[in-house]
């Protein structure tokens, strides 16, 4: 016993510590002794390798024998798959197709309209080509242009109201770019089907408003050529009444005595029916002004008073009572003396009581007289217009005194020159 707890203690002595020591593995062969000290962390990483392997290998395992249904099943997938996305492929091009032939048909009836809008556009070139020379002839015949009426409100061929643009919203020239908006209107995401229909609606209704501004240009003309036309009747009617007074009633152009509204007969365009009656009262209008200038209307000095009318008188020099076949007009010495009408000088000279003397024929069995003139400036046989100067006032001939001594004669015989220039007052507006 004491001497085995001898060896006890000295087996756990303390100068040989505690330290283990670490696992050895001998391997013998033959002669040949090998060992190796297997360390704790080798003998975990040996362990630790050994199982991945071990996983590895039941994992390769197992693809092995399911690999046969994995490849299946994707290959089912992807078919699946390829399917669909063809079937969607080919509801696009369906969808594609109905949009292109959609399309294509709101595209010829698009050029169909414009290739209208572009023919009546034309018209109206063509129309205009043909107004402008009788819109020039009135301008130079006096016939006043009527003003737009502003206050009416164009119409549409069904008689209806035309919607100005600014109440529908049409703010520009392309709706499609500047459309309305309105603020009360919760805006609604467009749908990709109604796109193409929305920019349809909206270039019809920008054809719409051009075909109804076309439409009321050539309404306009039409008014326009009415009133002119209106115009140019009532203007050459007050003149040829006025004339009437004078004892005048010639045919113009030679025309009879007929006569009432143009009405065409036929298949007539509005605008050409218009465009003539236009120009047939224009002619009218022309013809009368032309004859007014024929007719002594024009006063010979124009401004200054009359010193003796026409009639029977006292003799200014002689004092007994004569009669006085024409009308003085008290003018300074040296005054210009105006023809009173378009003519032929028939004489100019020296005539006894007239003195220097001119005399113009006017047709229509139509004369005039200027005695007492100081100067003669025209010669016999020359053409004279109305308001060319024929002579200077003096005192001539049998007279007391500067004035001009001016006759009005229809065949010979003396009228009073007074009514002829009550006329040329009250056409002098219309001339």
């Amino acid at each position: 016993m004491t001497s085995a707890s001898a060896m006890k203690k000295a087996k756990h002595s303390p100068i040989f510590s505690n330290r283990q020591e670490p696992h050895t593995i001998i391997i013998a062969r033959g002669e040949t002794i090998r060992h190796f000290t297997l360390r704790p962390w080798a003998a975990i990483l040996g362990g630790t390798l050994a199982f991945a392997l071990a996983g590895t290998y039941l994992i390769a395992t197992s693809y092995l024998v399911f690999r046969d249904d994995l490849i299946s099943g994707s290959v089912a997938r992807q078919a699946r798959l390829q399917q669909a996305y063809e079937d969607r492929i080919a509801n696009l091009r369906t969808q594609l197709d109905q949009v292109t032939s959609r399309q294509m048909l709101d595209q010829q009836l698009m050029d169909t309209k414009v290739a209208e809008l572009i023919q009546r556009q034309k018209s109206l070139t063509e129309r205009h080509d043909k107004l402008v020379p009788l819109l020039q002839r009135a301008e130079h015949a006096g016939a006043a242009i009527p003003p737009e009426a502003d206050n009416n409100a164009p119409m549409d061929s069904n008689g209806d109201d035309v919607v100005k643009a600014e109440d529908d919203g049409f703010y520009g020239i392309d709706p499609i770019i500047t459309g309305p908006t309105t603020a009360t209107r919760k805006p609604v995401p467009p749908r990709e089907d109604d796109k193409s229909k929305r920019g349809v609606d909206k270039a019809e209704l920008l054809l719409k408003k051009v075909n109804t501004s076309l439409t009321d240009i050539e309404a306009k003309q039409v008014a326009q050529m009415q009133a002119l036309s209106n115009t140019a009747y009532e203007n050459a009617d007050k003149i040829m009444e006025a004339l009437a007074a004078t004892g005048v009633k010639p045919e113009l152009d030679g025309k009879s005595d007929t006569g009432g509204p143009f009405i065409p007969a036929g298949s007539v365009a509005p605008f050409d029916a218009k465009l003539n009656d236009l120009d047939q009262a224009l002619e009218r209008l022309e013809g009368a002004k032309a004859l007014a200038k024929t007719i002594p209307i024009s006063n010979p000095v124009p401004g200054m008073p009359v010193s003796s009318t026409f009639g029977v008188r006292k003799d200014p020099i002689i004092g007994s009572m004569a009669f006085h076949s024409g009308i003085d007009f008290r003018a300074i010495s040296g005054s210009s003396v105006k023809a009173t009408a378009n003519g032929t000088v028939t004489e100019a000279g020296y005539n006894g009581g007239y003195g220097n003397m001119v005399e113009i024929d006017h047709g229509n069995g139509l004369s005039t007289r200027y005695g007492h003139m100081s100067q003669i400036l025209v010669s016999v046989g020359q053409k004279i217009s109305i308001g060319d100067v024929v002579g200077k006032v003096g005192s001539t001939g049998r007279s007391t005194g500067p004035h001009l001594h001016y006759e009005v004669r229809r065949n010979g015989t003396a009228l009073n020159p007074a009514g002829f220039l009550t006329v040329g007052r009250e056409v002098a507006a219309e001339l």
